[in-house]
C-alpha cells in the first residue's frame, strides 16, 4: 500500500510541518511516496526524505508559483498512478488549501489538522483531529477508498524513520488545464527574507498595549537578539501597526514556538487558540488578571515599555 505525502519547503529544506506530516503518513502504508512542487531543489531535499522513510519521490514540474487546484489536479493524478489508499499533506494554509482542491475533484471526503490516524488492516481509518482552532479534539472514522487528510502543524514531533530509505526520485509532468491556473500566485519574503511564523522555534508577540506602529521597534530587536521573529495579536493588524501576515491566533498563523513571549497581550480565546501550541509562555502585562497571564507558564506583572528594553539591554551584554 502506498501513502502519499504532499512536502513544503522553507528556505531551501524541507519545512517542519511537512516532517511532521511524513511521520504521521508513514504509518499509513508500506510504501512512502512524497511529491513535491519545487523544481530547483527537490533533489536537494532527497537525503531529508530519506531520512523520514520516503522510497519514492516525485517532482512535480512545469507549474510557475503556487496554483492550489493545479497542484491538486497532479495529486489525484499520482495517487491514480501509485495506487495511493492516502494522501496527506501538512496542515498549514497550502496543505489545507491543496487537500480541499482535491477533495472537491475527486468526490473523496477530507479530514484537516489531524493530530493522530489510527490506520485498519481492512477498514476506515479512525482520526483525531482538531476543531475550533485546535480547543477541542474530535475522534471520526474517514470511510473512503483513499484517505486525504491533513496533519495538524503541532500534531506529532517530526521523528525520522528507523533507518534511511533507498530514495528513487522521478519527474513528472501532468497536464493541467488553464481553468486550473486561473488562481496563482508566486511568494515573496517580507523584508528580504526570514524565517517563518508558522516554523519559527521563538515568537515575540505584540498586542495593544505596544501602543503604536513605532512601539514594536524593541520587539523586532528583542526577536532578532533571540533568533526569532515577532507576531501580533488581531487588534494590531485591525489598527494597521503590522500587517495580517504576522497575525496569531484563530484568524491568523497557529504557532508551534518553543519560547512565546506576549508583551502586552490580553490573551483573548482567539488569540490563545493560535499560541497554545508553544512550549513554553511568558507574559507581560500590567494587568496580573489578564488571560494570558493567568495562562503563561511565567508572568511578568510590569509595563512592557521598561521591561523589553531591559532585556534588550541584559541580552547585548550578554552578548558582547
Amino acid at each position: 500500500m502506498t501513502a502519499l505525502c504532499l512536502v513544503e519547503t522553507e528556505d531551501g529544506g524541507l519545512a517542519d510541518a511537512s516532517a511532521r506530516a511524513l511521520t504521521i503518513t508513514r504509518d499509513l502504508g508500506t510504501d512512502l511516496a512524497a511529491v513535491v512542487f519545487a523544481d530547483g531543489i527537490a533533489q536537494a531535499l532527497a537525503p531529508a526524505l530519506a531520512d523520514y522513510g520516503v522510497s519514492r519521490l516525485y517532482i512535480a514540474a512545469g507549474i510557475d508559483g503556487y496554483a492550489p487546484q493545479a497542484y491538486a489536479r497532479v495529486l489525484a493524478e499520482l495517487s491514480k498512478l501509485t495506487g495511493a489508499t492516502a494522501v496527506v499533506a501538512a496542515g498549514t494554509e497550502h496543505g489545507n488549501e491543496v487537500l480541499a482542491h482535491l477533495g472537491a475533484i475527486t468526490g473523496l471526503p477530507m479530514a484537516a489538522n489531524c493530530v493522530a490516524v489510527k490506520p485498519a488492516s481492512d477498514g476506515p481509518l479512525t482520526v483525531t483531529r482538531q476543531r475550533w482552532a485546535g480547543l477541542l479534539l474530535e475522534d471520526a472514522v474517514l470511510d473512503a477508498p483513499v484517505a486525504l487528510l491533513t496533519a495538524a502543524t503541532d500534531a506529532v514531533a517530526p521523528v525520522p524513520a528507523a533507518g534511511p530509505a533507498e530514495l528513487q526520485a522521478s519527474e513528472v509532468r501532468q497536464d493541467v488545464s488553464a481553468a486550473d491556473l486561473v488562481v496563482r500566485a508566486r511568494e515573496s519574503a517580507v523584508g528580504g527574507g526570514g524565517q517563518s511564523l508558522a516554523t519559527a522555534r521563538v515568537v515575540v508577540g505584540g498586542g495593544r498595549g505596544v501602543g503604536s506602529a513605532d512601539g514594536f521597534v524593541p520587539l523586532e530587536e528583542l526577536a532578532s537578539l533571540l533568533g526569532g521573529v515577532v507576531g501580533v495579536s488581531r487588534v494590531v493588524t485591525s489598527e494597521g501597526w503590522r500587517p495580517h501576515t504576522m497575525q496569531v491566533g484563530q484568524t491568523g498563523t497557529k504557532i508551534t514556538p518553543d519560547l512565546y513571549l506576549a508583551c502586552g497581550i490580553s490573551g483573548a480565546i482567539q488569540h490563545f487558540a493560535g499560541c497554545s501550541g508553544a512550549k513554553h509562555i511568558i507574559a507581560i502585562n500590567t494587568d496580573p488578571s489578564a488571560p494570558m497571564m493567568t495562562r503563561a507558564d511565567y508572568a511578568v506583572v510590569g509595563d512592557l515599555h521598561e521591561v523589553v528594553p531591559a532585556l534588550v539591554e541584559a541580552l547585548r551584554t550578554r552578548g558582547s
